[in-house]
Order: C-alpha cells, then sequence, then structure tokens
C-alpha cells in the first residue's frame, strides 16, 4: 500500500505545524473506560507525530496538552493528565535527546503542580542544546490568555515610558507574546471532527491553513500527519491576494 509520504513535495513543507490535540475523552468513552484511559492511550499518537515531523524535516510542533479551560475538569481528570505528564516526561527525556528534539512550553506553567514544574524544567534543560525539531508544549494556555499577558507588558512599557502608544505595531505586539521568535503555524491540525479552533493561537492562526479529521487523537498515526501535510500541499496561500486577477 502506498503513502501519502511518498507523493509530499520537501519543497513545500511547512516550518511549523499545531495540533488541537482532541478527542482522548470520546475515545476513552467509546471503550467503555474513564477519560484518563484515553489519554494514557494518546502517547503514542504524541510520540508518532513528533517522529513525523523530525524525519520531514519540520522546525516547529506545538502542541495543545492542557488549556487554562482544562482545569474546570473533574479533579481527578486534571489531577491524572498531571500525573501523566510528569511520568511521561520522565521516561522520554533520552527519546528526545536521542532524536535532537528541543522542548519547550507556552502558557501559565507557575499554575502547574510543583512537580510538573520541576519535570518540565528539567526536560527543556536537558534539550537545550538541541538543533532539531523544536516541540512547543501548549500548558495552562489559551490564545486570550496569552494575548491578555501581552496586553499587560505593553501597558507597563507605555507606563514607563519605554514605549510610546503611537509606535504600537504588529511586530511589538508579536514581540510579546508567548511564541515570540517562532513562526506562525501554516498548518493548524484537529483531530476528532470539531470545527473550532478552540481558544488557541489566536493570534498566530491568522492565516492558517485548517485541516479537519474525524479521526480521534489517540489513533492519530504518522500516516495521517502525511495526509495532513500532503492536503495542505494541495492549497493556494494566497494570505488575502488574487493570484490570478482573471479568476
Amino acid at each position: 500500500m502506498s503513502s501519502f509520504k511518498e507523493n509530499i513535495d520537501p519543497n513545500k513543507m511547512p516550518r511549523h505545524v499545531a495540533v488541537i490535540m482532541d478527542g482522548n475523552g470520546r475515545w476513552a468513552r467509546n471503550k467503555g473506560a474513564a477519560r484518563i484511559f484515553g489519554h494514557r492511550n494518546a502517547i503514542q499518537a504524541v510520540k508518532d507525530v513528533t517522529e513525523g515531523c523530525g524525519e520531514l524535516g519540520i522546525k516547529y510542533l506545538t502542541l495543545y496538552a492542557f488549556s487554562t479551560e482544562n482545569w474546570s475538569r473533574p479533579k481527578d481528570e486534571v489531577d491524572g493528565l498531571m500525573e501523566l505528564l510528569v511520568n511521561t516526561l520522565q521516561k522520554e527525556i533520552k527519546t528526545l535527546l536521542d532524536n535532537d528534539v528541543k522542548l519547550v512550553t507556552i502558557g501559565d506553567i507557575n499554575h502547574l503542580p510543583v512537580d510538573c514544574q520541576r519535570n518540565l524544567a528539567s526536560a527543556k534543560e536537558a534539550t537545550q542544546n538541541n538543533t532539531g525539531l523544536r516541540m512547543i508544549l501548549a500548558l495552562s494556555y489559551s490564545g486570550r490568555w496569552e494575548l491578555v499577558q501581552a496586553m499587560r507588558k505593553m501597558a507597563l512599557q507605555v507606563q514607563q515610558g519605554k514605549l510610546s502608544p503611537d509606535d504600537i505595531d504588529e511586530k511589538k505586539i508579536i514581540d510579546l507574546l508567548e511564541t515570540a521568535g517562532v513562526p506562525d503555524p501554516e498548518l493548524l491540525i484537529r483531530t476528532s471532527g470539531e470545527m473550532r479552533v478552540s481558544n488557541f493561537l489566536l493570534w498566530q492562526i491568522a492565516y492558517t491553513e485548517l485541516y479537519i479529521t474525524h479521526k480521534l487523537w489517540p489513533d492519530f498515526r504518522k500516516e495521517d500527519l502525511y495526509e495532513a501535510i500532503w492536503a495542505y500541499q494541495q492549497r493556494e496561500r494566497r494570505f488575502g491576494n488574487v493570484l490570478d486577477p482573471a479568476v
């Protein structure tokens, strides 16, 4: 059986792929299990997508792992997720090092449990000199939260006389975002078939191509990533322009 990978054009590869990893709870419910069972079985999908992006030469992969809204979920599910995060980070540091993956995070990390913060800091420090794929985990993150933080920093700069309101432009805002220094994603993949962006990278996805699949996240594999990238390469990215005036 042929793979979508064979038809991917290496010259049209997105630099940055973002993923809304949705459907863990539904996947577990379909199997008559608790939601945390779905989260545990989603780890392989993360591995597959990370490896796939690395093999294709994609430079940035942002995974929406835990939103600010997720804190309102049942305590046992949140606790289970935090424990899963800690254990996974401990187990996967060697894999990240072996594959030259640099781990970074965006979001309100200080809101996470202390053991999570400690393991995140350890993994980030261990991989800080890696030069391959940069894997960005969005944890305790939301797009609106990020914009509020940026506006607060900007207001403080104005108050301190370091910034004039007349000098505020897109670049000034970009420099204050959690993703400062990271190119906007060209492709956003969402699993589970939901047609919404769920408060994710609201500024950054202004011109991002959206790819929606009905596959639930625990079932997502490299071939699904290849298909998404192949589909992305079939599109014309216009950025509001008309490529052919006759059309």
